[in-house]
């Protein structure tokens, strides 16, 4: 089993109110492992919620990365530029939660954005196929963990309290 030095979350969800759990599992991981947890969202959007241009983005995150261990937490759909964290990862967890589960956490939470429902409606069939794409393609060597309900992530979460992380096959 590799240790987890620099890890990367991704799932549906958005500006920091979003409903699969990224936040909450990144400040567990965190309390795990002693990492320090990056919140993306903090980073990326300015005021009024306007996005960071991408060639901006991709700077913060070299400069981010560039520290020696860390957890990341943040999906940024459509706005994103994830290449960057994604070749600096050594573990990366795909948060896919279904439609139903995440919309009903966004709506207990806060008011959202109409862009934010159309990414979250289109998740699996538009973000999640490029997302795949751009962890083979930037972190082929990481290890990849598709965590697709609660159970499923109460489980990884035991077994990193238990340091027993499943490995990529």
């Amino acid at each position: 089993m590799a240790a987890m030095k620099r890890v990367v979350l991704l799932g549906r969800g958005g500006a920091g109110r979003g409903g699969s759990g990224k936040s909450a599992l990144a400040a567990r991981l965190g309390a795990i492992t002693g990492l320090p947890v990056i919140e993306l969202d903090r980073h990326f959007w300015g005021p009024g919620l306007e996005a960071t241009p991408p060639d901006q983005w991709a700077a913060v995150q070299r400069e981010l990365v560039g520290d020696e261990a860390w957890i990341m937490d943040g999906d940024l759909g459509p706005y994103d530029v994830p290449d960057v964290r994604l070749q600096a990862a050594d573990t990366v967890i795909l948060l896919d939660f279904s439609f139903s589960r995440c919309a009903w956490r966004a709506i207990r939470r806060s008011r959202e954005r109409a862009d934010f429902w159309r990414w979250v409606w289109a998740y699996r069939r538009r973000s999640r196929p490029l997302l795949l794409a751009a962890i083979t393609t930037h972190a082929g060597d990481a290890n990849l963990h598709v965590i697709r309900n609660p159970r499923a992530l109460r489980r990884f979460a035991a077994h990193v309290t238990t340091g027993q992380i499943p490995g990529r096959p």
